[in-house]
């Protein structure tokens, strides 16, 4: 019964497949291209994430991190989590691995915030494209609105932590023991 738990949404997704199949075969073939196209995506992308993790864990000592973007670092360590947030032009699930070893490493709620939202909301590429489209009074009022908006939610994700902090989920053994069951 653990066994199957385990793989419920695998199972249901299957089924899911198999109805498709049945009742409209040329929807089920162009699904299944998207998901080939996704999973060659994704093969492609996350080796080299994960590596860049590795290389960034051993190379870049904690306290650097803490230094540069943990709690104490002020506008500074914001500007650093917006500077690595609005570089890069991956997608989004690459960003999650590299904010949880900033935190692990002891980079600020409200960084990682910022580094995410605006890695989601705020890449330089997607500026341009804006700013070609919609204009620049436009974008610029968008990526002030965006950035305020990432900041007050950081804080407040910061505060919310500080009055509970269930850092369980930090805990390496915690997810490795997740992991293997």
């Amino acid at each position: 019964m653990k066994t199957l738990k385990k793989y419920v949404l695998l199972i249901v997704i299957m089924l899911v497949f198999l109805v498709l199949i049945i009742t409209t075969p040329d929807a089920a073939v162009r699904s299944s291209l998207v998901m080939w196209d996704y999973f060659k995506e994704m093969a492609l992308i996350l080796p080299p994430v994960f590596i860049l993790m590795g290389l960034m864990e051993v190379w870049i000592p904690k306290n650097q991190i803490q230094k540069w973007m943990g709690n104490k670092s002020g506008i500074k360590g914001m500007a650093i989590a917006l500077a690595l947030g609005t570089l890069p032009t991956g997608p989004l699930y690459v960003a999650f691995p590299m904010t949880s070893t900033l935190i692990r490493k002891g980079a600020s709620y409200t960084n990682m915030v910022i580094f995410l939202g605006s890695w989601a909301a705020l890449k330089i590429p997607q500026l341009m494209v804006e700013i070609k489209f919609l204009g620049l009074p436009f974008t610029i009022t968008r990526f002030v609105l965006t950035l305020t908006a990432l900041i007050l939610i950081g804080l407040l994700i910061e505060l919310i932590l500080k009055k509970y902090p269930d850092k369980q989920w930090l805990d390496k053994e915690v997810i490795e023991k997740a992991v293997k069951s």
